[in-house]
């Protein structure tokens, strides 16, 4: 069993070989970075389209968050998350949570185009880095979409 095993790793096509030949043949020779079936070119592929794609959406917020959604803007958040407020009996609880997500909820909400440009300003950041470096974990990419998921949730029908 142990024996199939092994041919499974090395090929088919590879000679079977005794257990002490094939300890000296893994201890002399380099593993290879790249192998096959480590799907390294694809997830490197979608982590940077990904990372594109936020990049692009938050530079789009950056630029338009004040008109849109700021405190003169022509759907102010502020006033949607007072009304969200008002609608769960002026308590910031789960029920508010869940119907409008957003990190907005705890910021300070007088200066409001200045959280919305940070939102997208740290946004800009995280996406830029994981695009030019490439180094991604699962930690930025939810950082990156919880982001996403507040601008969007307070930008009504924007």
């Amino acid at each position: 069993m142990e024996r199939q095993l092994r041919q499974r790793r090395r090929g088919a096509e590879a000679p079977d070989a005794s257990g002490e030949e094939e300890g000296k043949q893994l201890a002399g020779s380099p593993r290879p970075l790249l192998r096959p079936g480590t799907f390294w070119l694809s997830r490197l592929v979608l982590l940077r389209a990904i990372a594109s794609l936020y990049l692009l959406a938050f530079l789009v917020a950056y630029n338009q968050n004040k008109q849109l959604l700021g405190e003169k803007g022509l759907l102010p958040s502020q006033l949607y998350l007072q009304s969200v407020k008002r609608y769960f009996k002026g308590k910031i609880n789960l029920d508010s949570l869940s119907y409008a997500p957003t990190i907005l909820w705890f910021l300070d909400w007088s200066g409001m185009d200045g959280n919305l440009d940070s939102l997208a300003g740290i946004g800009l950041a995280i996406s830029a880095f994981v695009l030019v470096t490439g180094c991604a974990n699962m930690v930025l990419m939810a950082v990156l979409w919880m982001l996403y998921l507040s601008l969007v949730n307070v930008g009504q029908i924007w």
